[in-house]
């Protein structure tokens, strides 16, 4: 039986304490397992208006409604509202879900920050805002993180040798390459070490190798337009020849407005016979495979603004 892996992003104040429950109930309810990775600092989603001059920004936010998802008191956590510090005040939130069964590990300290700085900065400031996630995780589930999704799939050589001193022996910081429609462009893609400043590190990467919702609506493909409508089967249609894979959704998104659209894929996903899983249990299904070894790459998506992490095709 195929693995598809539901790796969920908690990037926000409101997707923590709003979109993490709703998405808990929905899983739930198909007996479906997966990974919360959390945002353990600051929300300083309101930063993100800095984007405005990066290539291909407008165009996404024009496709995905940001407004409408993320909701405006949101756009102003940083900029016109105090930045709330999510680990302190949802850590009942987090401690529900990992009662409710669920996997949970870091995604980031401060989402806003990690995603725009990291990829420039050294390695005291990588290492500072990892302890920080690290000793915040820990203080609110009382044990250590085991796992590890970079926010953006974002991150440097520090942040990947930082995993290695955690004793992590798996996350999902990058992506596969995708074709302009999502499909795999190698369909050899999947669990590899990485080699970074010569070192072939033990921590395994499970990247994720399907486009997310906010990368596919609103673009059209064949001349049929992308909407909640039809998306699901789009996506579906990537997955009918079966194989593992890797699916990120976010608390903001599949957790609020487009939960009605990851029905369908649960749904969907369990009608073509995957099982749905954990992070964990995908590690557990490849751990004592011979795995491929990649260096440390950077591309762009389609339907997604900047370079993140990828596996060389």
């Amino acid at each position: 039986m195929p693995l598809l892996t539901l790796k969920i992003d908690a990037d926000t104040y409101r997707g923590t304490r709003e979109g993490v429950p709703n998405l808990v109930r929905l899983l739930s309810k198909y007996q479906a397992r997966a990974t919360f990775l959390f945002s353990l600092g600051y929300d300083h989603t309101g930063w993100a208006l800095k984007q405005v001059f990066r290539p291909g920004f407008f165009q996404k936010v024009s496709r995905t409604s940001v407004v409408e998802h993320y909701g405006l008191k949101t756009l102003m956590y940083g900029v016109l509202l105090p930045a709330p510090d999510i680990g302190k005040t949802c850590a009942k939130y987090m401690q529900a879900v990992s009662n409710a069964g669920f996997e949970c590990g870091i995604h980031t300290w401060d989402h806003r920050v990690w995603q725009d700085h990291v990829r420039q900065r050294d390695a005291a400031w990588t290492s500072q805002q990892m302890q920080r996630s690290f000793d915040r995780f820990s203080q609110i589930f009382g044990r250590p993180p085991k796992t590890h999704g970079a926010a953006g799939w974002q991150m440097n050589p520090y942040a990947f040798e930082q995993l290695e001193k955690f004793g992590m022996a798996y996350a999902s910081d990058g992506r596969a390459m995708l074709t302009e429609d999502g499909a795999l462009a190698d369909q050899t893609a999947g669990p590899h070490r990485l080699q970074v400043n010569g070192k072939t590190l033990a921590c395994i990467q499970l990247p994720t190798t399907l486009p997310t919702l906010d990368e596919l609506l609103g673009r059209s493909f064949n001349g049929i337009e992308l909407t909640p409508a039809n998306i699901a089967a789009h996506i579906l249609a990537l997955t009918a020849t079966p194989r593992d894979h890797v699916f990120t959704l976010h608390a903001e998104l599949e957790g609020q407005k487009l939960a009605p659209i990851f029905e369908q894929l649960l749904q969907g996903w369990q009608e073509q016979g995957y099982d749905l899983v954990s992070m964990e249990d995908y590690f557990h299904h490849i751990k004592d495979q011979a795995l491929p070894t990649a260096p440390l790459t950077w591309a762009e998506l389609p339907g997604r603004s900047g370079e993140m992490i990828m596996q060389p095709s």
